[in-house]
């Protein structure tokens, strides 16, 4: 989708008169002040504390630095617009009118519930209309969502929609396959169990034959 000379145009700008969802056209807005640095790290000491360790010997003096620093990377997605990340569409598509699908996208992310990791592979297909978008926007739209505190439910959906309402998408299919840790190392610690969670609209909703060629490339290769 990358091809040289290919005609690049940017989508028309999110904003609320073009029906978006919240999550797709903007930041999250916290309902209360970010707290400042110094705050973030003195929670962390707190909870080193709360776990039973000294929080002033030496190999955890650090560790509430580090710890700040690696949130700053791992939820860095509450600082992205996944409007903007498909903004960038491409019109020469020698009359391509079948599905689009990215299988396979690596992601990681951390459960609101316990704050633990989950992570696994995407895969995600649509149907374009006139215009296409680089297939690289895809698998940052799925890291852009993958970036916050999610359930994995409620990350396919958000995920699907984004896609359907900035593309236009004739047919989105997204599905999600995962193992988290709050299931794996804790509570009923199952390692290896794998969540599924699919979100399917428009032609692939509507035309079972759709969905089948979905799952057959999915899953044929394997």
């Amino acid at each position: 989708m990358d091809a040289k000379n290919t005609i690049v145009k940017p989508w028309p700008k999110a904003d609320p008169s073009q029906g978006l969802a919240d999550h797709v056209r903007g930041v999250i807005t916290p309902a209360a002040p970010r707290p400042s640095r110094e705050e973030a790290e003195a929670a962390v000491r707190t909870l080193i504390a709360y776990t039973g360790d000294d929080a002033t010997r030496e190999g955890v003096l650090d560790t509430p630095k580090r710890v700040v620093d690696a949130y700053d990377e791992i939820y860095q997605g509450y600082r992205e617009i996944p409007a903007d990340v498909l903004d960038r569409t491409f019109g020469e598509t020698a009359g391509y009118d079948d599905f689009v699908l990215v299988k396979d996208i690596s992601f990681n992310s951390h459960c609101e519930h316990h704050m633990m990791p989950f992570y696994g592979k995407a895969h995600v297909a649509y149907m374009p209309t006139d215009r296409v978008v680089g297939l690289s926007k895809l698998a940052r739209l799925v890291d852009v969502y993958a970036h916050r505190l999610q359930t994995q439910e409620h990350m396919t959906s958000q995920i699907a929609t984004a896609i359907e309402q900035v593309l236009k998408a004739r047919g989105v299919a997204v599905m999600i396959e995962a193992e988290h840790m709050c299931m794996s190392i804790r509570g009923v610690t199952k390692p290896g169990s794998l969540t599924v969670t699919t979100h399917f609209s428009g032609a692939f909703r509507e035309d079972p034959k759709e969905l089948v060629r979905f799952m057959t490339m999915l899953r044929g290769a394997r």
